[in-house]
């Protein structure tokens, strides 16, 4: 097994990765999913990083915050957190961008992810919507995905409520939320309804494929490695089988054709990095209009680092001009 290739990251990312090992987490795939979810996050290295560096630690500025059950159709009440961007709405409201958070269906929070949300909402000048979804091992595949599916529907149906335009939704997520935001506009295509106006992927989960360069290069990586990428999927999954299906394998699909625009993100260091590769290869041969932008000396978990790491900045900014362009704006 390759060794730890996280010492190559640059100056920034470094310190992170330095300040997640001093608050002394222990390895993921080592633990249950209860005790997991209580390990220090790459978002806690973050802060004591600001910390140390006796930099604010105030959250990045945005219009307002509002966490709120919705009824989506067919799953469970979902807990969502809605950021909406400072200044007034443009005429007919908000763009949405309904958002799915990392932690590989297992573990994290929209706490968790709380700087990307607020970043894309300035960046995008959208209103985010970040679902928090069931997760395994106690709601098994597809659970997670069936949630996000179902937020999107909502925000269809029901964007006015928040100050949106349902006519401007997007969807995007990070590492497995990138997944379940492919698989959205998947779903969406095949039981005909209106396709997302953009899916924003950031270091999506989009092969099953365990012996992949990536992920055999960045086998022994932080703050994600190759044992967690088998933990995950073993907690998520009912069977090892279910690795195979097109939404956990989503570089598997028969078609990639009529998806709409998309934006890949990917980062140097990262076993999902081929499978990011693999997806935007496969949605540009189907004529898809697609951008990918690769971040060098980075790891997984980078976008929302912006606080630090300016790598996340030049990302969430490209990011945002992509979605303002589906937009519109």
């Amino acid at each position: 097994m390759a060794a730890d290739p996280t010492g190559e990251a640059e100056g920034d990312m470094l310190a992170v990765l330095e300040q997640l090992q001093m608050l002394g987490g222990k390895p993921i795939a080592t633990l249950s999913p209860q005790e997991a979810r209580r390990q220090p996050t790459p978002a806690d290295a973050v802060m004591a990083l600001l910390r140390a560096r006796t930099m604010s630690t105030t959250p990045e500025a945005v219009g307002s915050v509002q966490d709120r059950t919705i009824d989506a159709p067919g799953v469970p009440p979902l807990l969502v957190r809605v950021y909406t961007p400072a200044g007034t709405a443009p005429s007919g409201g908000w763009p949405v961008v309904v958002y799915t958070h990392g932690g590989g269906w297992v573990i994290a929070t929209n706490d968790t992810y709380d700087s990307s949300g607020r970043a894309l909402t300035n960046a995008a000048q959208a209103i985010v919507m970040s679902v928090e979804y069931r997760k395994g091992p106690e709601h098994k595949f597809p659970a997670a995905h069936d949630d996000a599916y179902a937020a999107y529907r909502w925000a269809l149906d029901n964007a006015a409520t928040v100050g949106g335009d349902p006519m401007k939704v997007a969807v995007a997520g990070e590492s497995a939320g990138g997944n379940m935001a492919f698989v959205t506009s998947a779903r969406a295509m095949e039981e005909g309804v209106r396709l997302p106006v953009h899916q924003l992927l950031v270091y999506p989960v989009a092969s099953n494929d365990l012996n992949a360069g990536s992920v055999m290069e960045n086998a022994n990586a932080k703050p994600l490695n190759r044992p967690m990428l088998a933990w995950f999927l073993g907690h998520y999954l009912a069977n090892a089988n279910q690795s195979s299906d097109p939404r956990i394998n989503l570089v598997g699909r028969s078609s990639f054709a009529g998806f709409p625009p998309t934006t890949i993100i990917t980062a140097e260091i990262d076993p999902l990095l081929d499978g990011g590769d693999m997806l935007a290869d496969r949605l540009d041969d189907a004529d898809v209009d697609v951008e990918r932008y690769h971040f060098d000396d980075v790891t997984h978990e980078f976008f929302g680092m912006g606080a630090v790491v300016p790598q996340a900045r030049e990302a969430v900014a490209r990011s945002g001009a992509r979605l303002r362009a589906s937009f519109g704006l």
